[in-house]
């Protein structure tokens, strides 16, 4: 409403204008009867050419202009006009006036200016001129309802008798510019002494169709079958087809030195063959073009641009139907207005600061292309006013999210940002409706972790120590669980609870829980001496992984509750961290999880086991990095071939080659002792699964 308040009292006209004039560089292209209208153009190149050649200085001879009409004529132009106002007798005698006069009234179709304003010429229609007989049904009526009195002009400057009375048409040149001088739309008509008189462009039509019906009404003038949309002051807005000379044109030396070479009997040039082609049955127009004549008007198409050129652009508009019209002004303040409820919907849904930015910029964008999409349907779609009410809704609607919802996502942030993940966090923020108990399925990778022998460790130093281990330990896989995109469950002591695929699904949540088990060892790895050297004994940590469907979610009482994770899935995870102690390894992961793993990692086959609480057997593995697996690739097929032969209850064999690797495995020392176990006492029903009795 504000940006619609500043758009009626005209505050934005000037900054709208200049979008226009954007809009018209950028699209302006040839209508469908460019080609049917030339210009002869009156430039310093003819001017400096008279003076060479003919010796001819300025103000030429209205002789000149008589043999430019007979040529005109003899090249059978369609229509002739001239932007060039003759008011006074002509310094070189009666005869030069004659001269003109003879050869415009050879001419049928020839349309000449007069130039009607409020303080020069005469106040009446002189009775020796031809009383224009132009009518416009409606005008009076339409005079009245608009209140229009800049139509009506009290004074004219006119032609000499013998150019007024030998025109087949006399047209009004005279033309305001918009505020700031630039020629954008022009009046099509204008009254004097009660007899209308068309501007220069609709009379060059005009001439050609004497019997042409005009009829005015609201917001539209129509010329026989062409339609015209006007404003309440007459004015239509024009459609320029391209900078200055769009329109196909010739310099008038050109054309008087082919006329000079008829009178002579000389044959002309192929230049002058080709033009003479080119002008039959065309609207020809001549104007000035010369800077020092000072017929050059600012356009939007350049700064540069004579005013015969406004003139044909009037006439392509009118035989090509395609005037530019105002957009609607009741649409215009709906589509203002839609924008701006729309771009609040937006933003109020899609509240970050980023968002907001993004929603604006594309915001911003949508009300330009709409404007480029009417003026190809040839409507000015004001532009300034939309862009000022979506530009004010962002910022309001960036205040109030920053008074309200920010204050509330803030709150939300600081906290829980010491408890939760930031994408626990950025969910929270996201879906607020999340705070409330209740869950989901899903499937998750799962990550349980303790450090070895911590009860002794602890045992060892006094509370302040050990806090500063953990919060240094901790905060060292926190970080890379994150960069992860795990969340973390709970601490529990020294132990980490952590899973993968919730809140926020993340498609490789198997790879990436292996990736960071594996990361934070190296990580330990990197600590580990320095570690030693203050608490004098090595950290390890053992890693459990399994992958499997819980249930995620805000789990607790109504007043205290913690995201977090049930399952079996999670059960088998707590157990996986455990059976490290059996094999002397320090990650292993579940069936579940290698088969996901699409070898991203190189795993070794450890064992079946059957762990505490648990009666279906699974298979782990041992996950490590292709180069480790490469440095011991021998152990391994060795461990292997081993395991293999376990699995059959061949326990003897299986010995040996444990035996043959102990000391280079940790895991194979466990088998030799496993395998002398069982050949002691063979198991009654093998099926090669490894029962855990303790977790």
């Amino acid at each position: 409403m504000i940006a619609l308040l500043i758009w009626a009292v005209g505050w934005l006209e000037i900054w709208e204008a200049k979008t226009w004039d954007w809009r018209v560089l950028f699209l302006a292209r040839p209508g469908k009867a460019t080609e049917d209208i030339r210009l002869i153009l009156l430039d310093q190149k003819s001017l400096d050419w008279a003076a060479e050649e003919w010796g001819l200085p300025w103000p030429w001879p209205r002789e000149v202009y008589a043999h430019l009409v007979n040529y005109c004529r003899r090249n059978k132009v369609k229509v002739l006009a001239f932007d060039v106002l003759f008011t006074e007798f002509s310094q070189y005698g009666v005869e030069d006036d004659t001269a003109l006069g003879n050869a415009l009234a050879e001419f049928p179709f020839f349309v000449a200016p007069l130039f009607l304003g409020d303080t020069t010429g005469a106040s009446q229609w002189p009775a020796d001129f031809p009383t224009p007989r132009l009518s416009i049904t409606g005008l009076e009526e339409w005079l009245i309802q608009t209140n229009t009195k800049d139509l009506v002009l009290p004074r004219a400057l006119l032609p000499i008798s013998e150019i007024g009375q030998n025109a087949g048409l006399l047209c009004n040149v005279q033309h305001t510019p918009d505020a700031d001088g630039v020629f954008r739309r022009i009046k099509l008509f204008n009254v004097f002494d009660q007899k209308i008189f068309p501007t220069l462009g609709l009379g060059t039509y005009l001439v050609l169709h004497p019997q042409a019906l005009l009829q005015i009404n609201a917001g539209r003038l129509t010329v026989d079958d062409h339609q015209i949309p006007i404003d309440q002051h007459g004015n239509v807005i024009l459609q320029y087809r391209g900078p200055e000379r769009t329109h196909p044109s010739y310099s008038v030396a050109e054309m008087l030195l082919a006329e000079s070479r008829v009178l002579a009997r000389e044959s002309p040039t192929e230049r002058e063959m080709a033009i003479s082609r080119d002008l039959q049955g065309k609207y020809v127009l001549f104007g000035f073009s010369a800077p020092g004549l000072k017929d050059l008007r600012p356009a939007p198409v350049g700064g540069i641009y004579s005013g015969v050129e406004i003139n044909a652009t009037l006439l392509d508009n009118l035989l090509s139907d395609d005037f530019m019209a105002r957009f609607p002004l009741w649409l215009n303040i709906i589509v203002v207005l839609s924008f701006a409820m729309i771009c609040t919907l937006l933003t109020t849904f899609y509240s970050s600061p980023l968002q907001n930015v993004a929603l604006g910029a594309i915001a911003l964008i949508v009300p330009v292309l709409c404007s480029l999409c009417l003026y190809r349907l040839n409507f000015w779609l004001p532009l300034v006013v939309q862009e000022l009410a979506l530009t004010l809704t962002i910022v309001f609607s960036l205040v109030n999210n920053y008074m309200t919802e920010g204050r509330q996502k803030r709150f939300i942030k600081d906290a829980f940002k010491q408890y939760l993940s930031p994408a626990v966090i950025e969910e929270l923020l996201a879906h607020p409706e999340h705070l409330k108990l209740g869950g989901e399925r899903r499937e998750l990778s799962i990550f349980f972790s303790d450090i070895q022998g911590f009860t002794r460790i602890s045992e060892k130093l006094n509370p302040e120590k050990l806090t500063a281990l953990l919060n240094e330990y901790l905060s060292a896989m926190t970080d890379i669980i994150h960069e992860e995109s795990g969340t973390i469950d709970k601490y529990e002591g020294d132990a980490i609870i952590a899973f993968w695929n919730a809140p926020l699904s993340v498609p490789d949540h198997a790879i990436r829980v292996v990736r960071a088990a594996l990361r934070c060892q190296a990580r330990l790895d990197e600590m580990r001496p320095a570690i030693y050297e203050r608490i004098g004994q090595n950290l390890y940590m053992r890693v459990g992984i399994n992958t499997g469907p819980a249930v995620v979610g805000n789990m607790g009482s109504r007043s205290r509750f913690d995201y977090t994770m049930l399952g079996d899935a999670v059960n088998l995870a707590s157990r996986l961290e455990g059976v490290n102690k059996q094999f002397g390894t320090y990650t292993i992961i579940s069936q579940m999880t290698n088969d996901l793993l699409n070898d991203a990692f190189a795993v070794r086959e450890l064992a079946r086991v059957a762990v505490v609480g648990r009666q279906e057997p699974v298979t782990v593995y041992e996950p490590m990095t292709w180069e480790t697996y490469h440095s011991q690739k021998q152990i391994f097929i060795s461990f292997h071939e081993g395991l293999t032969l376990f699995y059959h209850g061949n326990f003897t064999a299986a010995l040996d080659i444990f035996s043959s690797i102990r000391l280079l495995d940790s895991a194979a020392e466990v088998y030799v002792e496993k395998c002398r176990d069982y050949l002691k006492h063979p198991p009654s029903d093998w099926h090669g699964v490894w029962v855990m009795t303790s977790k």
